[in-house]
């Protein structure tokens, strides 16, 4: 794979990369240049922790070393539980993301808190403290916080150590949401003052919930892992998808960042008097005959519904055999 096609791979479906000069450049000069994502962390792996993991698969596939750092101090600060509680969604989650997909020979699964207690990491948060405004560690930690109206002080370090993060790591590409974005750019502007080097960054979109509104778990409005397949069937029938409307249409968000790239195509079974079975390999071509309104928003819920049980079927039947 040359260094053109290793790009469209790590570019696909992301939603910024800053800088993809410097992207051109590590992958010019780098055989296996090492890209992380951190998590925080959930008992519930959903849609949304899925987008990143597609990426993570994307960088295996073009070259990338991995590593994820199970971040368990971080959900500490961030009030997610005790450590005990933690510690143990930490190996679930660990299970989950390799039954996903992600080559567990090629990852390295980090915990956080197996080097965020060393000396020389505390030090380097109190220099990255001297150097960052309240202001902007707030804003900062503003779209990954729990309180946002009143938040502790160990919140506030929170930015500061995910930015620190993908230093000790020394990864070359950090990788996120867009709610990540305000960390990565502190992280950018900020490590070399440490004389760490910046970062390159990469975000993925944030995909909406199955009602159109900002998913979230107070709203259970995600499909997770754990879901059965008619729980699946369920959620997805019911699901935010007007007719002709493309923009914030979760179901189309899940054509285009689940199955797409994981299948190649998605097959609309119809009957012939209502134009007859086709099949997708682009996504531009789903959303503009659904725009259109040449595809009905029920039978496009009936053909991701079953695509999106596949996906979820291998990964179910590989956390039964790890158990």
């Amino acid at each position: 794979m040359d260094v053109e096609e290793r790009l469209m791979l790590v570019k696909r479906n992301s939603e910024e990369i800053v800088t993809e000069d410097e992207l051109i450049s590590l992958l010019e000069t780098k055989e296996k240049p090492k890209a992380y994502v951190g998590y925080e962390p959930s008992g519930e792996i959903h849609l949304g922790h899925m987008m990143t993991v597609q990426k993570l698969i994307d960088l295996q596939n073009a070259g990338f070393k991995i590593v994820v750092l199970l971040a368990d101090i971080h959900a500490y600060l961030n009030e997610k539980g005790s450590f005990e509680e933690i510690s143990n969604i930490a190996k679930y989650n660990k299970r989950v993301f390799v039954a996903l997909g992600l080559d567990e020979s090629k990852t390295k699964f980090v915990l956080g808190s197996e080097y965020q207690l060393e000396d020389h990491y505390m030090l380097d948060v109190l220099k990255l403290a001297r150097v960052t405004t309240l202001k902007r560690a707030r804003r900062s930690m503003d779209e990954v916080s729990r309180r946002k109206e009143d938040p502790m002080v160990s919140q506030m370090i929170y930015p500061l150590m995910q930015a620190l993060d993908i230093a000790h790591l020394e990864v070359d590409l950090a990788v996120g949401g867009m709610d990540q974005r305000k960390i990565h750019m502190l992280a950018r502007e900020n490590l070399p003052k440490l004389g760490y080097k910046s970062p390159i960054c990469l975000h993925t979109p944030i995909i909406v919930g199955l009602d159109g509104e900002k998913m979230s778990s107070s709203k259970a409005n995600y499909i997770s892992v754990r879901d059965p397949p008619e729980t699946v069937e369920r959620k997805i029938k019911k699901a935010f998808c007007p007719a002709g409307i493309v923009e914030d249409n979760p179901i189309l968000e899940i054509a285009r960042y689940h199955i797409l790239p994981r299948f190649g195509k998605l097959k609309v079974e119809r009957d012939e008097k209502f134009g007859g079975d086709v099949e997708y390999t682009k996504f531009s071509e789903l959303a503009k005959d659904f725009k259109e309104e040449r595809l009905h928003p029920l039978d496009l819920k009936i053909a991701v519904a079953k695509y999106l049980n596949k996906l979820l079927e291998g990964a179910r039947k590989r956390l039964e055999v790890s158990v």
